[in-house]
């Protein structure tokens, strides 16, 4: 054994105990912290050693090096994107999964299948799925909607009597995806799967929503020969909105698709009594999209996928070898998504959800939800901003009232950068900016400080 490496399992525990040092002084700084610190200019690159210093020192160079530049995306301001952190049991949960290292995917490897199939079981009834409903963990929301799309291609293979999965995705033809506001990985999914960015079809929303127009979805589909896909938004980027998934469901009385919904982190929103209705009909779905390293805060990278219809599922991914387990009736999980190697990911969510249960995440939700409305109304009040929609449920669609174009709203998010992380957006034609709630941590004073730097930064740059 390398003679370094050799010193380090000899001296594995105080190694253990200085990271966890470094990671507790990481935590209990984040307050404190520019949430994007400002950035230097980029370090030439080192080259690689030839010779190791072991780990202590490799940590040492690590937080003299990056950790000054990495921002506090763990911290309650940071608003950007959708972006949780990691509750104290989810962390636990993630390092534990790197101490153990599994590769949960196999059946002949110990627990890590079943304890997966627990948490899936304790998910589905967390967003209210019936049983009919499997899933599976996979590496964050792109993937959940990728991995649904692809059983959706394999259903109108289905339908049309082939199967893509063995004759390619030329054998389906021209497909139609109807959608109404899809996330960019829709697009991005589709042409992964060979079936094209072009088979994306946008269906008119309502006025001044991003929810779909049920009417326009039923019209769009009656001049769409033959079967057909129909891509669900249960939470919009922008706006948070939410189709109406009964309705939606209930075109296929009169009309074949595949009914995907992309609830990436909308399925939260059946944790709150006020705002579940928004969740109805989400079990309806063939397939259905959940990022959980947003609002489950669990550690990068985490999401769930379900499916009503995991033979289909298994007939796309299945690997065939002889080191592998048989499909069977319950396919290993090395069957079920494009990883062949799959760490044991649902050990921080079985941590989190074991440690807080429904309703400690509940009041992450619900505490996350205020603290928008709180945002939304201190913005709304300030002749600077102008809100682009009404705050829904966990996101801050606003601009500045004045001469919203893009360089100034730039400015006004650097400007802001040390206190407050958002992200640009643009919303019916107009450049916005954009605060998601999802943080464990936040506060109503997080909010506070928040909408202070917001219009401080507001005057300076009038």
């Amino acid at each position: 054994m390398d003679r370094t490496l050799a010193a380090d399992l000899a001296r594995l525990p105080d190694l253990l105990d200085a990271t966890r040092r470094a990671a507790a002084e990481a935590l209990a700084t984040l307050d404190e912290r520019a949430v994007v610190p400002a950035a230097p200019k980029p370090a030439d690159p080192e080259p690689l050693p030839e010779r190791g210093h072991g780990t202590e020192a490799a940590l040492a160079a690590f937080r003299t090096r990056w950790e000054p530049r990495l921002s506090a995306s763990a911290g309650p301001r940071y608003l950007g994107f959708v972006t949780g952190g990691a509750t104290p049991a989810a962390l636990a949960g993630d390092w534990l999964t790197a101490a153990h290292d599994q590769n949960s995917n196999s059946s002949m490897d110990g627990a890590g299948q079943d304890l997966e199939r627990e948490t899936v079981g304790w998910l589905r009834e967390l967003f209210g799925l019936s049983d009919a409903h499997t899933g599976t963990f996979v590496s964050g929301a792109t993937m959940s909607n990728t991995t649904g799309l692809a059983i959706a291609r394999e259903w109108l293979g289905e339908r049309l009597g082939v199967s893509p999965a063995e004759d390619g995705a030329a054998a389906l033809g021209p497909v139609r995806v109807l959608s109404g506001a899809p996330h960019s990985s829709i697009a991005k999914a589709l042409s992964f799967l060979g079936l094209g960015r072009s088979s994306l079809v946008r269906v008119p929303t309502l006025p001044g929503r991003e929810a779909v127009d049920p009417a326009a979805l039923d019209r769009a589909l009656a001049d769409t020969p033959g079967p057909a896909v129909v891509v669900a938004n249960a939470g919009t980027v922008n706006t948070v909105d939410f189709d109406d998934l009964p309705a939606i469901a209930a075109l296929r009385a009169r009309h074949d698709f595949w009914l995907h919904t992309d609830a990436a982190f909308g399925a939260f929103a059946a944790l709150s009594p006020e705002h579940a209705h928004l969740t109805e009909g989400l079990d309806a779905a063939d397939s259905v999209c959940v990022d959980l390293h947003k609002w489950l805060n669990v550690p990068y990278d985490s999401a769930v996928q379900f499916t009503r219809r995991r033979d289909l599922q298994a007939r796309v991914f299945q690997n065939a070898a002889a080191y592998l387990g048989p499909l069977g009736e319950h396919p290993d999980l090395v069957h079920l998504t494009p990883e062949n190697s799959h760490r044991l990911r649902a050990l921080a969510a079985w941590f989190t959800l074991r440690a807080y249960g429904r309703q400690g995440h509940r009041e992450i939700v619900e505490r996350n939800i205020a603290g928008a409305r709180a945002l939304g109304a201190a913005l709304e009040e300030d002749p600077a901003f102008t809100l682009l929609a009404p705050v829904r449920l966990n996101v801050v669609c606003f601009t500045l009232a004045d001469a919203p174009d893009p360089a100034r709203l730039t400015a006004l998010r650097e400007a802001v950068s040390a206190e407050v992380f958002v992200t640009p957006t643009v919303h019916e034609g107009t450049a916005g900016l954009r605060a998601a709630f999802s943080n464990w941590r936040t506060t109503q004073a997080d909010v506070r400080r928040a909408a202070r730097a917001l219009r401080t930064a507001a005057r300076e740059i009038a």
